[in-house]
């Protein structure tokens, strides 16, 4: 009888018992698709693939993953492979991105027509884009852990997919012409390409994959440019090791748009208007294409690990990011006039905003950041790492909420709020004073801002109230408002950069029903705690 292990997993049945790269197994030593990966890649040759002299080439940088859908295995998202085993972007999908970038007048000359029945070809050949070889020696196996109606609703299925990914890959793309151009001429190409790359190429585009670095972005396609710093804990691979994911920055927007609509309009129209703009699936009509999407230039960013050792016997690894700069541009996704271009920036701008002053991105961004805050806490090396804190940095001082006094931070959440309700009115759907049922709807009656001015960042008040007691024996550790390990909490804590050393610290709060949030809100409105109602 034939020894099946002996095949290779790229070319076995996406079945159990035979190989499924997308699932991931809890607590398996070895996943389906890292022995896939190491496979794949221990039959290549280290080299570069050579384009023939005659072809004209351009190289770009990708910014993140790139990953295009080979549709050879059901279920499963990998990469295009070629004869040689070398993934690559299609002749023909680098001619179909040229094609929808094209003035209208030389899509004839470049990339053919057809009359009568009859197809005439263009002067241009594509002979699609192959990586350097230095993506043999990152890391293939990537995560997708949709997570919206877990983070913003009642709960949900937030379980995690495996799908295979070049990082940072670095593409060179050839094109031949069938007659002699001048330089002008493949100037005029060159542009056409980088048009068509500024939507991004592959698949998950709106949220960061594909994209690549071009000096001319914002006039291309960019509607807001936002520049900034941040640290915390970065995110971990299946191996363990960590990565700064450019997707959590669409994310977190897309789940605040649900969260700011959800508090003005019925739960149906809040998902429809944010499927308009980020993208999403609508059943049976398939998947909806969003008129947003991001790109991240991690200009300076450092990941590292850090441990802990919760007891005598072991250690924990914890990976951490620096990010000293990074430039997020939301782009368009689609062309849209120039009247829908200003209204999506205001949008923006109002969300980014809000996201940078009452939370931040990615893991733990409901927590400000411990080794900051409360560093005696991660001193100890008992305990784990926990939050993040995000900065504007001043290219984009325009996005920093000015904050003269407390009463200002009611000022901007009474305007986001209103601009909400006419964003939804704007595109036809009817007001709902009732908002939708979700547990972090912003509404009036489901939410409570509370702050204070902090001195310096070791006069945070709240971070102590997360890991003891607040007032006398009374705590909210381990509560429903607070969270635990499996359950999300019903409280954001944020340290907002402010004069000099000050904080203005802020609390948001969806409250429950339980004694001790009741009692919690009590001592919130007492003298003694020195925060003030916002919201």
């Amino acid at each position: 009888m034939p020894n099946y292990n002996n095949v290779p997993l790229m070319f076995r049945s996406q079945l159990p018992g035979r190989c499924q790269i997308q699932r991931l197994v809890p607590r398996a030593n070895v996943q389906d698709a890292e022995s896939w990966a190491d496979e794949w890649v221990d039959k290549l040759e280290e080299e570069d693939y050579q384009f023939h002299d005659k072809v004209k080439t351009r190289e770009y940088q990708f910014t993140w993953r790139f990953i295009t859908n080979s549709g050879q295995d059901e279920g499963v998202i990998r990469p295009v492979i070629g004869a040689k085993g070398f993934p690559y972007f299609p002749g023909s999908s680098m001619k179909g991105a040229f094609w929808r970038s094209c003035p209208k007048d030389k899509r004839a000359l470049y990339c053919g027509y057809e009359q009568d029945g009859e197809s005439h070809p263009g002067i241009l050949r594509f002979h699609g884009g192959y990586p350097d070889k230095e993506w043999m020696f990152e890391e293939l196996v990537d995560v997708v852990h949709p997570q919206e109606d877990w983070q913003v609703k009642n709960g949900g299925n937030h379980s995690a997919f495996i799908q295979i990914s070049l990082y940072k890959p670095k593409f060179t793309f050839g094109i031949t012409s069938k007659k002699p151009l001048s330089d002008g001429e493949w100037n005029e190409i060159w542009q056409i390409w980088e048009g068509a790359i500024a939507q991004g190429l592959g698949t998950r585009v709106s949220a960061g994959y594909g994209q690549v670095k071009l000096t001319n972005r914002h006039e291309l396609n960019s509607l807001l440019t936002v520049n900034l710093k941040g640290e915390g804990l970065a995110s971990q691979l299946i191996n363990k090791n960590g990565e700064f994911r450019a997707n959590m920055f669409k994310a977190a927007l897309r789940g605040h748009t649900l969260r700011l609509l959800g508090g003005v309009t019925d739960a149906n129209t809040a998902e429809a208007i944010t499927k308009q703009l980020w993208g999403g699936f609508a059943g049976k009509n398939g998947a909806i294409v969003g008129e947003l999407g991001i790109v991240f230039d991690a200009i300076d960013l450092d990941v590292y690990d850090c441990t802990y050792r919760p007891n005598h016997h072991s250690t924990v690894k914890m990976p951490f990011y620096e990010l000293n700069k990074g430039q997020l541009n939301i782009i368009r996704m689609k062309n849209i006039s120039q009247k829908r271009s200003e209204k999506l920036t205001n949008f923006l701008t109002d969300l980014i905003k809000f996201s940078l002053l009452l939370g931040g991105f990615g893991k733990s961004w409901r927590r400000a950041e411990h080794y900051l805050f409360f560093y005696d806490y991660i001193n100890s090396g008992r305990k784990p790492m926990i939050g993040c804190h995000w900065q504007i940095l001043e290219e984009s001082e325009n996005l920093r909420v000015s904050i003269n006094n407390l009463d200002d931070v009611r000022t901007f959440l009474n305007s986001i709020h209103e601009n909400m309700k006419n964003w939804v009115t704007d595109h036809q759907k009817r007001l709902n004073p009732q908002g939708a049922n979700w547990r972090e709807s912003f509404k009036k009656g489901n939410v409570q801002v509370w702050g204070r001015i902090a001195e310096h960042e070791d006069d945070s008040r709240a971070i102590h109230f997360f890991h003891g007691n607040y007032q006398g024996n009374k705590t909210i550790k381990r509560s429903i408002l607070t969270g635990r390990m499996g359950h999300i909490g019903r409280i954001w804590h944020r340290m907002y950069p402010h004069q000099g050393e000050q904080y203005v610290e802020l609390l948001t709060i969806f409250p429950d029903n339980s004694r001790e949030t009741r009692e919690f809100i009590q001592y919130l409105r007492s003298n003694v705690s020195e925060f003030k109602q916002l919201w």
